[in-house]
């Protein structure tokens, strides 16, 4: 029989959580002891079931335990757990990276390997600053990112971010990132705010291009800020932008890919092509971390010319064949069940709810694909507002798990969710909601 009390003393005493403050943590509240998930729920020590909708960190595109990718992982296991990809290739990566280059936007067809959407990232800087230092640009080495941004936790990806809570503790060793207005604004439509921001981009890239190595962008959506979206046009006059000034557009599709958006890319939305493109979370369809960064013939074609100008750079878990065979199985179910094409009815109905949410307590009701989010008023607006931890304790009282962004409830659940699910998951959003008054 579970012993949960030994489970919460171990945690207590030596657990040091993500995203959290542990001191207040320790005195004041206990972790939800999770002993099953499946499909969109997963059940606690006690017996209750939740809905998770937040599909757990955006990266359960497919629900808990999709029975196809645990029996994917198990016969992996059987045949090989892991081998290095130095001198070396195998079954999984070779075929993923094929499947993989068959379903990028046209002319990505370069897979590198890492672990997780952090990785994905560092390999992406520094692939694009060595590209420029060895096609004749060396001074091309700073970056553009949005207001807002997030790209991850190491310290590149942390260099990248907009989010001021997040990298203020490390300025004195992040390197140097523009970051300029985000097109994204406080409201659904957006509308007022794209054009403004990209005259503030388009003034530092011609002003300062010489020494800019790559801009790095989520494609519509930008998570961690709260979800704040922006239109397709923004993306398509940056690509532009980008093209004209020999400066790499680098998109950031970690939570956006995988159909999040209603296509398989985000940046299909806007049809642009990136140069290089992060792909994580989804990939492996929350069951084994994995990452890739997914470049082009064209930026490979820097890295020739021997040993001195390869990309000396990879993890020792780079292509693990347990991921690999997963990310397969992943790329199967998405072709065999009709993933993407099934999200329409789900992200017209969030959408249609989102339209309809009118309380006095939301400032904000805004939707895109399979992500809802509602931002309500709060004094202290902003990701350590504490308003959204009163809804999150009233949604997990009616059965669903709403982990907040600070002042803005939000829903990303698995893309295959049963529609049954789904509308319980909002009215469950619209009573904890209500129930703040």
């Amino acid at each position: 029989m579970l012993d949960v009390e030994s489970i919460l003393s171990a945690d207590r005493a030596h657990v040091w959580h993500p995203y959290t403050p542990m001191d207040e943590w320790r005195q004041h509240h206990a972790p939800l002891v999770v002993t099953r998930a499946r499909g969109p729920h997963f059940e606690l020590a006690d017996g209750t079931e939740l809905l998770d909708g937040n599909g757990s960190w955006w990266v359960s595109t497919l629900g808990h335990n999709h029975p196809r990718l645990v029996a994917a992982l198990k016969a992996q296991i059987d045949r090989m757990c892991h081998v290095s990809l130095a001198g070396i290739t195998h079954e999984p990566a070779a075929l993923l990276a094929r499947e993989l280059a068959a379903v990028t936007p046209r002319g990505l067809d370069q897979v590198f390997y890492s672990d997780n959407g952090s990785t994905a990232i560092e390999a992406a800087v520094k692939m694009a600053v060595q590209f420029h230092a060895q096609t004749g640009k060396p001074k091309k080495t700073r970056f553009l990112a949005l207001e807002g941004a997030f790209h991850g936790e190491t310290i590149g990806a942390t260099s990248l971010g907009g989010v001021t809570l997040f990298r203020q503790p490390f300025a004195s060793v992040v390197f140097d990132c523009v970051h300029v207005p985000s097109p994204a604004g406080d409201d659904g439509s957006c509308a007022p705010m794209w054009g403004e921001a990209f005259d503030a981009v388009a003034r530092v890239i011609e002003a300062e291009h010489e020494s800019i190595a790559a801009m790095v962008v989520e494609p519509l959506v930008q998570g961690a800020a709260g979800m704040r979206m922006y239109p397709p046009a923004y993306l398509r006059a940056v690509r532009d932008l980008c093209t004209k000034h020999d400066v790499l557009l680098i998109v950031d599709e970690v939570f956006t890919g995988y159909g999040r958006l209603g296509t398989m890319w985000g940046c299909d939305l806007a049809e642009v092509v990136p140069d290089i493109m992060c792909v994580a979370k989804g990939y492996t369809g929350g069951v084994i971390p994995m990452a890739a960064t997914v470049t082009s013939e064209r930026v490979l074609a820097a890295f020739a010319g021997g040993r001195e100008r390869a990309f000396l750079y990879g993890h020792s878990y780079c292509g693990n064949p347990l991921g690999a065979a997963v990310a397969r199985e992943v790329l199967a179910i998405y072709r065999e069940e009709g993933i993407v094409a099934g999200v329409a009815e789900r992200a017209a109905r969030i959408a249609d709810f989102a339209h309809q949410l009118q309380l006095p307590i939301v400032r904000d009701a805004r939707a895109l694909g399979m992500i809802g989010a509602f931002e309500l008023h709060d004094r202290s607006a902003g990701y350590t507002a504490s308003i959204g931890w009163r809804v999150y304790r009233e949604a997990l009282a009616r059965g669903a798990y709403l982990r907040p962004l600070g002042n803005v409830i939000y829903i990303a659940p698995a893309l295959n969710i049963p529609l049954a699910d789904l509308q319980r998951l909002l009215s469950i959003v619209e009573d904890s909601i209500r129930a703040l008054g």
